[in-house]
């Protein structure tokens, strides 16, 4: 079978990955891609083979809708002689609609239930796959009919993290280790502030080692000027992260939940409303949520709160949910 895959941002990669190699050994698998955030170059870490189709168009709503049916095209007119049997994609707006025109059935899937993406995807797609703490009345609203809605055990983050294995925390100095994901500026579901982290970074950099883990260029670059703070230039492996991190703050969700799960303490400063997953995470105590977060607050946080083990729970149903994807794709969104 000729399965398609749809990787159009960065956290895709983690998410597909395992599933990938599982199912190249049997079939044919093809990967898209367009350079957005460290999606490239996760692609390229891990080794895998992808083609480049289309691009990105930045944060303006206007530019995106009219973005939209060229990628579109772009992937249509990509695949069509190549004949994928299926297409599968997390919140890729892109690929439903592309596997309707292709004549093919799709598996979409997505653990947002605020973005205007969702509403073509749940309408197009064959199967539509969210955990099961997202906001089953809010995916109805986008479109999805009920006989096509899987809702697969636990958290997105689960349906990878449960085979990855980690080394040993490292040893560090006197100075806790702050990682920090900045806002995800250009995204359509992201509607808050622009910068908002520029106090607390400058707060903290005298007090804890300080690393930024830029989503963009644009991003490097700004905080590049600032002293003291450690600017990855080059996307990192959750690998070497986690067990390097005493404290991780996130504007954005996936990493965030992912350090969550995996037991670093962890705040989430994401300022939209959020998502049904984070506010599970959240009312576990297996993350915080401060929007106004302070220097003093993420500090307190890392005095108080030690490193705990991956949760486990989250982490077997992670393993139930990876299975379940890879059943339903095989059986080819039936």
């Amino acid at each position: 079978m000729r399965i398609w895959f749809d990787l159009s941002n960065s956290p895709h990669v983690n998410i597909f990955k395992g599933l990938i190699r599982s199912l190249e050994r049997e079939h044919e698998v093809i990967i898209t891609t367009r350079p957005l955030a460290n999606t490239v170059d996760l692609l390229e870490l891990h080794g895998l083979r992808f083609e480049v189709i289309g691009k990105h168009y930045g944060a303006a709503r206007l530019k995106k809708a009219l973005g939209y049916p060229v990628r579109i095209w772009q992937l249509y007119d990509y695949l069509k002689g190549k004949r994928p049997d299926v297409a599968i994609s997390h919140s890729s707006f892109h690929s439903p609609v592309v596997a309707r025109l292709l004549g093919i059935p799709s598996v979409y899937m997505n653990d947002n239930e605020h973005t205007l993406g969702n509403v073509p995807s749940f309408v197009c797609a064959t199967k539509v796959l969210i955990p099961e703490f997202m906001d089953l009345a809010a995916v109805r609203r986008q479109g999805a009919a009920a006989g096509k809605i899987i809702r697969y055990p636990g958290v997105k983050e689960g349906l990878y993290l449960w085979d990855l294995a980690l080394p040993r925390p490292s040893s560090r100095g006197d100075k806790p280790r702050i990682y920090v994901r900045p806002e995800p500026s250009t995204a359509l579901y992201y509607d808050g502030a622009v910068g908002f982290l520029d106090d607390l970074l400058r707060d903290l950099r005298d007090s804890a080692e300080v690393v930024l883990l830029p989503r963009t260029r644009e991003q490097a670059a700004r905080y590049r000027g600032f002293e003291k703070i450690q600017v990855l230039e080059k996307p990192a492996t959750l690998e070497e992260i986690a067990p390097d991190c005493d404290l991780f703050i996130g504007a954005g969700g996936t990493m965030t939940r992912e350090m969550a799960v995996l037991g670093v303490p962890t705040i989430s400063v994401y300022q939209p409303a959020l998502l049904g997953v984070d506010r599970y995470l959240v009312d576990q105590g297996i993350m915080a949520h401060e929007r106004s977060l302070t220097a003093a607050k993420a500090l307190e946080r890392v005095r108080a709160a030690s490193r705990r083990a991956p949760n486990r729970d989250l982490l077997e149903r992670g393993r139930a949910a990876w299975q379940l994807m890879k059943d339903t794709l095989l059986m080819k969104a039936a």
